[in-house]
């Protein structure tokens, strides 16, 4: 039993607070009278301090498993300043060589050490040993025997949804945990995370073996967070651009998922005289560390990362966290946002979202367990349904984690503030319970879906549900209606998921009484954000400002000179390049540059002319060019395009170069594709030469230039199945190349 403490005077004593927050009190008395204690509490709730205090005031030396090496150093650097002498606290991670390790061994066998932080892949280890027949086994054990000669006082298991499948970060290490601690000897254990579904805390107390622990769950409501997500047009960098420029000397974290994304949007941010730098896990440690302290000092403003940036990180005053690339789950979004705000102060949280990302996402899974993929899956259509969803995402975020928002509006995000009208849905609600119920509350929202529309899918078929009286009851009712439907009946109660089973759909006590009395159900549709734009379109917000006289201008000198080339006029420049020359007005040529589509080439062969009819509209109109919102860019001629462009000089076969990047070759033709759309002229006729007949060459070749546009889905409906995605898009390439460059 501990010694009685006033928990207050050793707060203020430790950390300078005069008091506690929330329940963090309760759950360091819990913790200190020897209980198991499971922590369900926000970013920014305080959950460090919940296993930092009572390590100081404990008996023995506690273990914070933690994931992050940065988070580590962090939280030992501040411990290690409060204290009178060093050695309080300390970390045993593979960044440290053998004489650190040496120097926290004697600490902790001195009994100097309070608190040692511990990676979980150094906690245990694998040893080859003989059994009693003679047989070769692989024996688990602990990494740092020393520790075993230690008086534990307890263990926390810091982001201890690590250990899910369904978390938004699994480790595998994190299985290993509690084979440790029956190793090292058994003391109370804290798991604390800052996000966790129903299914993510089961998942974390049946692991770690401690599923009589007492539980504290916070509220996952931050009303001092603003939530709204954007379509994801082409114009993004800019619209990130002119919002940070209207949030001047504000700190934010922009998150994109790839490395390469990190690097263009930094490059772009600082080219545009924002204090910006990137973040990611193929940075040196030392780069990192140097990046992080710039921003937590205000050196820089906005950092852009991938997901290796952030947790654990103490900046209470991050004003804005921008989503490039809308995240895998909705555990690692509510994270992320979490981390604006957290001075209560001002929190804009925006989210680009396009169906095409997750799709990308969806992609990537493939050749995973099907278990995992299954997993990966459902959480991508909780973001998608979180992001199309026109219903408070106030409320749509907090059902998610199994929390009740009373409120219909919150008066703080997108939905809440521009609310779309609501319509009667009663006869379709009744409709998709009565599915439910004829399927024996044993399918997933989709098959619910594919079943009222009267689809008969192989898989409806398989099961025979195109027989049942109810199949296609739903028919007349437009499909756009049934997945808000579903999702808002999850909402009111009258629908539950079953999170175990994959998201199976079961009716619920207020469900069968609808069936039995209907009532009136008014929803809102959902948004339609289509699936991104692409080159040839670059949606409403990248044209709000577009001059249709000066647009109609450039449309006919385009005209003109495609016709005394010979070559359709999207040879010369595309649509989207001259959408933006209307509303830009660039009017030399390292400003047509800026404008998407147009490369060096392009620029060299057309531009003069576009430009002197920009400028003389201008003048003639006595137009103010908006030369402080125009955005710049960086040139895209990045080393990968480079490299690319250097190898087809060489003339390596295009499936080696691909295989050589590391590229999938639908990615390669991609990059090859904007090389050639910027006005660089490259020569693939050895590739296409030896997999292409030349009458199928001619064919295509004779299409595009006879079509009034290059785009790829009208090529493959005009040509039929009887050509192949990727040699309409080798021809193009060759086409393009030829006929524009």
């Amino acid at each position: 039993m501990e010694k009685k403490v006033n928990l207050t005077v050793e707060l203020k004593r430790f950390f300078g607070f005069d008091k506690f927050k929330g329940d963090q009190e309760a759950i360091i008395r819990n913790l200190i009278a020897g209980n198991d204690t499971f922590v369900l509490m926000p970013t920014g709730g305080g959950k460090s301090l919940c296993y930092q205090l009572p390590s100081l005031i404990m008996d023995g030396m506690a273990i914070v498993i933690s994931p992050l090496i940065a988070l580590m150093k962090n939280q030992v650097d501040v411990i290690n300043g409060m204290s009178e002498k060093e050695g309080v606290a300390h970390y045993l991670n593979s960044s440290l060589n053998k004489s650190e390790v040496e120097r926290v061994k004697n600490d902790v066998l001195n009994g100097i050490t309070k608190l040692l932080y511990v990676a979980p892949e150094s906690l245990l280890k694998e040893e080859d040993e003989k059994d009693e027949n003679g047989n070769t086994v692989v024996v688990k054990k602990v990494k740092f025997a020393f520790l075993k000669e230690v008086k534990i006082s307890f263990y926390a298991v810091d982001e201890a949804h690590c250990i899910s499948e369904w978390g938004h970060d699994f480790r595998p290490e994190y299985r290993n945990i509690r084979k440790a601690i029956d190793i090292l000897g058994r003391a109370p254990i804290i798991a604390l995370t800052a996000t966790a579904t129903d299914k993510v805390r089961s998942d974390i107390l049946k692991t770690l073996g401690i599923t009589g622990a007492k539980e504290f769950k916070s509220s996952f409501n931050r009303p001092n967070l603003y939530y709204e997500v954007r379509p994801k047009t082409s114009d993004i960098d800019s619209q990130i651009v002119k919002f940070i420029k209207q949030n001047p000397k504000k700190s934010g974290i922009i998150y994109c998922l790839s490395r390469k994304k990190v690097e263009e949007l930094a490059a772009v941010l600082k080219v545009n005289d924002i204090k910006a730098a990137p973040y990611h896990a193929g940075l040196d440690s030392s780069t990192r560390s140097k990046t992080q302290d710039d921003f937590l000092m205000e050196r820089i403003d906005v950092i852009v990362a991938t997901i290796a940036f952030g947790m654990g990180i103490d900046k209470p005053d991050v004003r804005f966290v921008i989503h490039y690339d809308f995240p895998k789950s909705l555990e690692g979004y509510y994270q992320e946002t979490g981390r604006a705000g957290r001075d209560g102060g001002e929190g804009i949280c925006i989210a680009f979202y396009a169906q095409k990302d997750l799709k990308k996402l969806e992609k990537f899974m493939e050749g995973k367990p099907v278990a995992e993929q299954d997993i990966g899956r459902q959480l991508l259509q909780e973001t998608a349904a979180y992001a199309e969803s026109s219903v408070c995402r106030r409320k749509m975020l907090l059902h998610y984690f199994g929390e009740d928002y009373p409120k219909d509006n919150c008066g703080s995000c997108d939905n809440c503030l521009h609310p779309k009208k609501k319509i009667e849905a009663k006869d379709a609600l009744l409709i998709v319970l009565k599915a439910v119920k004829a399927l024996k509350e044993n399918f997933r929202q989709d098959y619910i879906v594919d079943f009222v529309r009267g689809r008969a899918t192989d898989n409806l078929v398989s099961h025979k549900h195109d027989q049942l009286e109810e199949f296609g009851m739903g028919e007349d009712i437009k499909e756009s209606l049934w997945n808000p439907v579903i999702r808002q009946a999850l909402l009111a109660g009258y629908l539950k998921k079953d999170v175990e089973s994959y998201g199976i759909l079961k009716l619920t006590a207020a469900g069968k009484r609808f069936i039995a009395h209907p009532k009136s159900f008014m929803i809102v549709e959902d948004h339609d954000y289509g699936d991104g734009d692409d080159e040839e379109e670059s949606g409403d917000s990248a044209t709000a400002a577009l001059d249709p006289e000066l647009f109609a201008m450039l449309k006919g000198l385009r005209k003109e000179k495609a016709e005394k080339q010979g070559v359709p006029p999207y040879v010369i420049f595309q649509n989207v390049s001259l959408e933006q020359m209307a509303t830009m007005y660039p009017v030399d040529l390292e400003e047509l540059q800026q404008i998407q589509g147009v490369g060096a080439g392009k620029a060299k062969h057309y531009g003069k002319d576009f430009c002197n009819l920009i400028k003389s509209y201008c003048k003639e109109n006595d137009i103010q060019r908006p030369e402080e919102l125009r955005v710049r860019t960086v040139v895209k001629r990045s080393m990968l395009k480079v490299n690319i462009i250097h190898s087809i000089d060489r003339q390596i076969p295009l499936d080696e170069i691909a295989r050589a990047k590391g590229l999938e070759f639908d990615d390669l033709l991609s990059e090859i594709e904007a090389i050639v759309f910027s006005g660089t002229k490259i020569n693939i006729d050895y590739f296409i030469d030896d997999v292409m007949d030349d009458d199928r060459i001619d064919d295509i070749y004779d299409y595009f230039m006879n079509s009034e546009t290059d785009e790829l889905n009208a090529a493959m409906e005009e040509l039929g199945d009887d050509y192949t995605e990727d040699e309409i898009r080798l021809v193009r390439i060759k086409f393009l190349s030829e006929q524009a460059n």
